[in-house]
């Protein structure tokens, strides 16, 4: 019998040693956000029902993480198997065969629950590239007791007017109370995707039909200037080198008067354990000069395959799982609803206990509110709330960016910063041949 029984842990032995060795391990690139590191955490669910998989993570800050995803998908480099990509390379990388296809995830799925919003700006002639983990637009975050103190209301709808009015009047600088918190750090997803959402609202737009930029028109003057005198007269030092990231920090520690930045943020900044003015948030839209457009965009960080990975199985059932309505309710159970990854499936505004969420409706309106397909208040022939649908963006927004930033710490002028963004996005689109 003990002979059998060794024999038996022999065989248990070595059936553990060849599942280990058969073990697919999915390396996984993703941004170092509140959501992505939940995942991560409960991703424990996800391998308890597929033994058979093993996770890497490789979690990097937002600018880092667009740099090392488009470098490895450019050169064929192979080192993720999943990729955490946005709105804006999805058409394109799609369009290029540089993503697999997510049209095949099992029908229980359901595909269709996806907001049509967010599913349309990850599909590429009627194929799905990615599917979205949590989907976002931008809104006014802001204190609603420092709102009183100032004796001011803030509106459902806001104009920019009266947000630099109520900055200035939530501003306490020798308190450290600065009443505007925006995205400063140059980046084509950080300062312009606030910036470039902004011009929208004031009738800015990066190209004109004939694709000139346009940084040397009046509306990207007003643009720039009022965002550089609203920071510099009630928003924190060291501005130029605020993200999302720092300024969430800022929020939570009750720094900020106000915060227009991206919806997702409004489970941070409302999150009892993390944020000390938790109880004293309130939500508006994104701010305009009535001129039709609002200043937010739309975005949903995905989860895509890349084409060529020998791994694709494994990692539709990796993506298939996190972006599943089932995901939504595992998180819904182990952190609460308000903590849900918000804006991918009509099922969630749908539930009436997520209905309960303070900003739930504000976010499904914010979403609701971008349109993609005309985000200027002229006609332009681009796609593209905070960014244009274009493979040169990347680039040129991201030296533009450099000069936005370089104006808000006080190194170059407004007048500077524009005539440099006009010189060297003209010298991108001729390189690029758009125009001669």
């Amino acid at each position: 019998m003990k002979i059998f029984n060794r024999l038996l842990a022999g065989v248990a032995v070595l059936s553990l040693t060849a599942t280990a060795a058969l073990a697919e391990k999915l390396t996984i690139a993703t941004v170092n956000n509140g959501d992505m590191i939940r995942m991560q955490k409960l991703s424990g669910d996800f391998t308890a029902h597929n033994p058979g998989i093993e996770l890497e993570w490789v979690t990097l800050e937002e600018n880092v993480l667009r740099q090392r995803v488009t470098t490895d998908i450019a050169t064929k480099g192979g080192q993720y198997d999943i990729m955490t990509i946005g709105t804006y390379e999805v058409p394109i990388w799609g369009k290029k065969g540089w993503l697999v296809s997510l049209n095949d995830l099992p029908a229980s799925y359901d595909a269709d629950d996806i907001l049509p919003a967010i599913r349309g700006g990850l599909t590429v002639d009627g194929k799905m590239y990615a599917a979205p983990f949590y989907g976002e637009s931008s809104m006014v975050m802001y204190r609603t007791d420092l709102m009183q103190k100032a004796g001011l209301t803030m509106p459902k709808a806001p104009t920019w007017d009266f947000i630099a009015k109520a900055a200035e009047a939530m501003t306490d600088k020798k308190a450290e109370v600065f009443g505007i918190c925006l995205r400063g750090k140059a980046g084509w997803g950080e300062n312009m995707a606030f910036l470039t959402a902004t011009a929208n609202s004031f009738g800015a737009k990066w190209f004109d039909m004939k694709w000139k930029p346009q940084f040397d028109t009046a509306p990207w003057k007003k643009t720039l200037t009022f965002y550089l005198d609203m920071m510099n007269k009630s928003g924190p030092p060291g501005a130029s080198s605020n993200g999302f990231n720092e300024n969430l920090a800022l929020f939570q520690s009750g720094k900020c008067g106000m915060w227009i930045d991206a919806t997702v943020a409004a489970s941070f900044v409302t999150d009892a354990k993390n944020s000390t003015v938790a109880d004293k948030v309130g939500f508006a839209l994104a701010p305009d000069t009535g001129l039709g457009k609002r200043g937010n965009w739309l975005w949903a960080w995905s989860l895509a395959v890349p084409a060529g990975s020998k791994k694709v199985d494994a990692a539709k059932k990796f993506i298939a799982w996190a972006t599943s309505k089932e995901y939504l309710a595992l998180v819904a159970d182990k952190e609460g609803w308000a903590n849900v990854p918000p804006g991918t499936r009509k099922s969630l505004y749908a539930n009436p206990e997520y209905a309960k969420v303070p900003f739930a409706q504000m976010t499904l309106d914010s979403i609701n509110s971008a349109d993609p397909t005309n985000p200027t208040v002229d006609k332009v022939p681009y796609v593209g709330v905070q960014f244009v649908a274009i493979p040169e963006f990347q680039g040129i927004a991201t030296a533009v960016g450099q000069q936005f930033s370089a104006a808000l710490a006080g190194t170059i002028t407004a007048d500077q910063a524009l005539k440099n963004a006009q010189m060297l996005t003209d010298r991108a689109m001729r390189k690029a041949r758009y125009y001669k």
